[in-house]
């Protein structure tokens, strides 16, 4: 806010060169040639690595969450084929930015097409092209989660009521403020290959090069500047990023490439892009029976490193936080020929939300009785926690019926006196989030190649002040201050007495899922805690040795606005002794004061912290919207949202995250969709084609508000909030276009809700402005 941030795009390196891709403009081809001749003989020309040149310089980029069955567990970088438009085939290096992008178009690529298939239906057609070579089809695999196909069928046997839709959720563009980028600089003398880039995960990217370019682990350092926003767009390595590292390594030089926004929207991974079908059972009074679900994810061209991890976690919260009889979701996997998708805020559960809330919605319609009513008979009450769900997850605390009857009674107020043309609605919905991703056990059970632990390292420095380093990654979520202020009350100083440090894979503990999947404070403040907590002990001891009593006979008093080495930042013993802080931890260093041969010297703690389970904070949002019945335009007039993510750390980060994830999800409800043509060609190209949710989008009458059911898994009792604000507003604000225009309630299986698309479902209605147009 203050201009002193250091992105990537603001990063310079001495005789730095500058790098262009050389994109596909076709969806599916085989490239039969690759003419870089003219390129290579110009005086500004350092390097051009295509196709072959690459296949001898790299090998495949390797995944980590797959599907059984699945074809291709490598992720290629030398393409001798084209899966999707804008997939890089080669690179070119020289010494401008100009002059790079001048010389990628002086190559010749020599292309033959392939019949792309651009959709889940035309991938799936009987005589699709394959799009992974060697692969019989385009299904990528598939996996079933829940209950026994036979509970799940006497369920239904039972039921008096059977809702049954599909739901298409469209591709959406993570559209981050600053689009990705790598500064590579290779050290031929040391063998050190030194990467900054705006990466959400340096320590997976490291491994990630480190298989890729055939290098030790203690010769990649990667380096994460500040992160201008992801949502999970900056979590892997792209083949794009390894090409401009393999052409630094070639070059034995600094090379750089700055995504331009046109290559973000055509070959940044997308997020969402799933086509389901899904049931609802419910039996007498109401009670749910059992939900059921097929879910056909589109992966694109191939699997990314997360594969169809996110489509794997909507079968697993489709049930929610209700109570069923029953409940099983299959995900099948298949190939188009479209960029591929990855993670994206949200992680499938934004998918699950909407499924679930659109068919109990419409079970409230059908059985003609109040939605808000049908919702809280069907909860899961605090008394029955914990509760495993029958996809195997373990709820562990919360009071769901009060965060739904809270935001129904917040979203109640006389309506306006609206138009004829206008029709208004109000909708409440509820969803569970996974938080504290996840126990190392639990992946390894799943066979997901990551670590889930999280460590820390706290340090009281000789002058008193105090560093704590994290793997964990600022991606603009606070989470430096809230870090800070977690260290500093563990240790009960000042808060401007904490440095964080972050995103150094040279300096920052291991982490491999870093700031993803609302994990970041849950895991690395848990670990951080921990340190905090030992750390304060020792210095209790220390002063003790000093002041010559017993550690439980000294107390620490230290000023909001003391330094370290203030009288009033001090250890005081019973006699009226007194030591400072910066005085113990000055002695400390010296060797000190230590009463025996064991006691550690350095003033420094490591901790290592792998949760026990997954922590659940959960939610739930009301949305009221009016519907232009004329124009199909949709309209949210207020928003209501009751979150509980366990202990707040920092209440104003805690309501950013929330009303930053609302706005998110509001523009995915709304306007958001990344399409392509029928040759699979993207047509969303900009900003210009693809809207993103302006600052009229999001209602005035905006209320947040948080209650707080601790973890009993997590030190502190946090829980995560980084996804929660995103995973409801299209649920919401769907469920509330029904209430108001219930005649095509039964329509509203798509996103987004665009003008057009409402529209043409009012016409269908017969509905029309009275009239005639306006």
């Amino acid at each position: 806010m203050r201009g002193h941030g250091r992105f990537l795009a603001d990063l310079r390196a001495a005789g730095v060169l500058y790098a262009t891709l050389v994109r596909s403009p076709l969806a599916h081809a085989r490239v039969v040639g690759f003419d870089a001749s003219a390129a290579r003989s110009d005086p500004r020309c350092a390097l051009v690595l295509g196709p072959d040149d690459l296949a001898e310089r790299t090998a495949p980029i390797p995944t980590a969450w797959r599907l059984p069955g699945q074809p291709e567990d490598r992720i290629p970088i030398a393409a001798h084929t084209a899966r999707y438009a804008g997939q890089p085939l080669g690179i070119v290096v020289a010494d401008t930015p100009t002059a790079a992008e001048d010389l990628a178009e002086a190559v010749r690529l020599d292309l033959d097409p392939l019949p792309p298939a651009a959709t889940l239906a035309d991938a799936l057609a009987e005589h699709a092209p394959p799009i992974v070579p060697g692969a019989a089809g385009n299904e990528a695999g598939s996996i079933r989660f829940g209950s026994p196909e036979e509970d799940v069928a006497a369920a239904f046997a039972r039921a008096e009521l059977v809702v049954e839709r599909e739901f298409t959720l469209p591709r959406v563009n993570h559209s981050p403020l600053e689009p990705r980028g790598v500064l590579a600089e290779y050290d031929p003398g040391t063998g050190l290959l030194t990467v900054h880039a705006g990466s959400q995960s340096p320590h997976s990217m490291r491994q990630d090069l480190c298989a890729v370019l055939g290098m030790r682990a203690d010769r990649v350092r990667v380096i994460a500047p500040d992160i201008g926003g992801s949502f999970g767009s900056k979590v892997s390595l792209y083949p794009d990023e390894a090409m401009v590292c393999a052409a630094a390594v070639a070059l034995g030089a600094a090379v750089r490439w700055v995504e331009s926004r046109a290559e973000n929207f055509n070959g940044a991974y997308q997020g969402r892009g799933q086509r389901t079908t899904a049931r609802l059972a419910v039996g007498h009074e109401g009670r749910f029976l059992a939900f059921d679900a097929h879910i056909l994810a589109d992966l694109g061209a191939y699997a990314t490193q997360a594969g169809s991890g996110p489509h794997q976690v909507t079968a697993l919260t489709l049930q929610g936080p209700y109570h069923v009889d029953a409940a099983a979701a299959t995900v099948t996997g298949v190939y188009t020929t479209r960029v591929p998708t990855g993670a994206y805020r949200g992680y499938g559960m934004q998918e699950a939300a909407f499924i679930r809330e659109r068919l109990i919605e419409e079970a409230a319609r059908e059985l003609d009785v109040p939605a808000v009513e049908l919702r809280l008979r069907n909860l899961i009450r605090p008394e029955e926690l914990p509760h495993t769900t029958y996809t195997g997850l373990t709820y562990d605390s919360g009071d769901y019926g009060a965060a739904l009857r809270r935001a129904a009674a917040l979203a109640e107020r006389p309506p306006p006196s609206d138009p004829p043309w206008v029709r208004r609605g109000t909708a409440v919905v509820a969803a569970v989030e996974i938080t504290a991703f996840a126990p190392s056990a639990l992946l390894e059970t799943y066979g997901i190649a990551w670590s889930g632990w999280e460590g820390a390292r706290l340090r009281i420095n000789h002058d008193g002040t105090v560093t704590a380093y994290s793997g964990v990654i600022a991606v603009g979520q606070g989470i430096e201050t809230s870090l800070a202020q977690i260290a500093a009350e563990g240790l009960g100083v000042p808060l401007d007495w904490v440095r964080v440090e972050l995103g150094d894979t040279d300096t920052a503990p291991h982490s491999d899922l870093s700031a993803q999947a609302s994990r970041a404070l849950t895991l690395a403040g848990g670990a951080l805690l921990i340190a905090a907590r030992r750390l304060a002990d020792r210095m209790r001891t220390l002063a003790a040795g000093f002041l010559g009593t017993d550690p439980d006979r000294v107390t620490q008093q230290i000023g909001s606005r003391a330094d370290p080495s203030s009288p009033d930042a001090a250890f005081h013993g019973t006699d009226g002794a007194r030591i400072t802080w910066r005085e113990v931890a000055h002695r400390g260093y010296r060797g000190w004061g230590n009463r025996k041969d064991t006691d550690r010297i350095r003033l420094e703690e490591a901790v290592d912290f792998d949760p026990p389970r997954l922590t659940f904070a959960h939610g739930a949002h009301a949305a009221e919207v009016t519907v232009d019945v004329g124009t199909g335009r949709v309209t949210v007039t207020g928003y209501w949202a009751v979150h509980d993510s366990g202990v707040l750390v920092n209440p104003l980060i805690a309501h950013g995250q929330i009303a930053g994830g609302i706005a998110q999800g509001l523009g995915q409800a709304l306007s958001e969709e990344a399409r392509a043509d029928a040759e699979g060609v993207p047509v969303t190209r900009s900003f210009r084609e693809y809207t993103v949710p302006a600052a009229q989008d999001v209602p005035e009458d905006l209320v947040i508000e948080h209650t707080c059911t601790p973890s009993t898994a997590i030190p502190g009792g946090f829980k995560g909030l980084g996804e929660g604000g995103t995973l409801l507003p299209p649920a919401a604000v769907t469920c509330a276009v029904a209430a108001a225009v219930p005649e095509i309630a039964h329509t509203l299986t798509s996103l987004p809700l665009t003008p057009s698309r409402v529209r043409a479902a009012l016409r269908a209605a017969g509905i029309t402005a009275e009239g005639g147009l306006r």
